[in-house]
Parts: C-alpha cells; sequence; structure tokens
C-alpha cells in the first residue's frame, strides 16, 4: 500500500482557510477539505460554535492536518493575534456552508465570533457557499445581504436547485465539493 500523496496543482503551496458555519450541509465540507488538501494546500479550519453541534473540530482536524480553530476567547491561539496572522496568511478564504445569519453577519460588518472576525480582517478573496432552506435564501433580506456583499467583491457560488434537508425544492443547496473546489481553483489560478 501507498500514502496518497497531494496532486501538484494550482493550489500546491497556497494557504486557504475553510470556514464552516452551522448547516446540515457540513458534512459536504469534509470532502471539500479532503479534496483540497488533496490538491496541495494548506488548509485551515475555522469553525463557528453551532458548526460544531453537526461536525466535530477533530474530523477537520482529522482531514486538514492542522488544529481546527473555534474560539476567538482562546488564551493559547489568540496569545499572537492568530485570528489576524491567520487573515494575513490566507490566500483564500471559503465559507461553506454560508448559512443566512453568518451572510447576514458579514454584510452588516459583525465581527462577534472568530470567522467573522477573520473575514473583517483579511485582504484574500473570500468565497461564500450560500446553503439554507429556500424560503430564506428567496427571503428579500437573505437577497439584499447577498447582493450588498457581492457589491463589495465577495463571491458566491451557489446554491444549487434541488432537495434540501428539511424537505422543500429549490434553491437552497450548497454546491458539490468538487464545484467548490473548482471555484477556488478558478478564482486562485486566475489572480
Amino acid at each position: 500500500m501507498t500514502r496518497n500523496r497531494p496532486k501538484k496543482s494550482g493550489l500546491a503551496g497556497k494557504t486557504l482557510v475553510v470556514g464552516v458555519t452551522a448547516g446540515i450541509a457540513v458534512y459536504k465540507t469534509c470532502e471539500i477539505v479532503r479534496l483540497l488538501v488533496m490538491e496541495g494546500a494548506q488548509v485551515h479550519v475555522v469553525m463557528t460554535e453551532g458548526a460544531t453541534r453537526f461536525v466535530t473540530p477533530l474530523t477537520f482536524q482529522a482531514l486538514s492536518q492542522n488544529p481546527v480553530r473555534t474560539d476567538i476567547f482562546n488564551l493559547t491561539e489568540e496569545s499572537q493575534m492568530g485570528h489576524i496572522q491567520l487573515a494575513d496568511q490566507a490566500d483564500l478564504i471559503l465559507v461553506a456552508p454560508a448559512t443566512a445569519d453568518f451572510l447576514a453577519k458579514v454584510a452588516h460588518g459583525l465581527a462577534s465570533d472568530l470567522l467573522s472576525t477573520m473575514i473583517s480582517a483579511t485582504k484574500a478573496p473570500v468565497i461564500f457557499a450560500p446553503a439554507m432552506n429556500v424560503n430564506m435564501f428567496e427571503n428579500p433580506i437573505t437577497q439584499e445581504n447577498i447582493l450588498k456583499l457581492k457589491k463589495l467583491g465577495y463571491q458566491m457560488i451557489g446554491p444549487a436547485n434541488g432537495s434540501l434537508a428539511c424537505g422543500w425544492e429549490g434553491l437552497g443547496r450548497m454546491e458539490e465539493p468538487q464545484t467548490l473546489v473548482d471555484g477556488v481553483k478558478k478564482k486562485l489560478c486566475a489572480a
């Protein structure tokens, strides 16, 4: 048997932050992290508190081979302003899934958790992968927040149309992992 080696790709040597918010689509984010690592990227996962209720930080630590950050008040990680260091080091931040709540938070400049604080401090491109109920996605407030974020230079990939975990059909599914990885590669290779 041989050990899987990262591919040589446009992501080799890139530092990526994968932000994870509280949505059922978190299970897909595990595959995104695995694929990014296989592409040769250094992946650092930052989770909101709610996201840890869907998938544990240990899962992402095993997949990324890096410690997972969850708490802006962690004395060890933040003794050297770790959220600023990681925001500075990031070549790109991908938030997957990006909930309606988190999109609203960033659209209005709120920095009340580690992930939103990091996004407000970075100069790196940020890609959001929206995932939510179709009615939440179509809500005029959510649409206004998405439009505002796009005008500010943030990128959206998705959501996709289809069957949702809540039983509804429509726009709201987080894009598939490979689609999101391809979007990250396209953004970094175009820069």
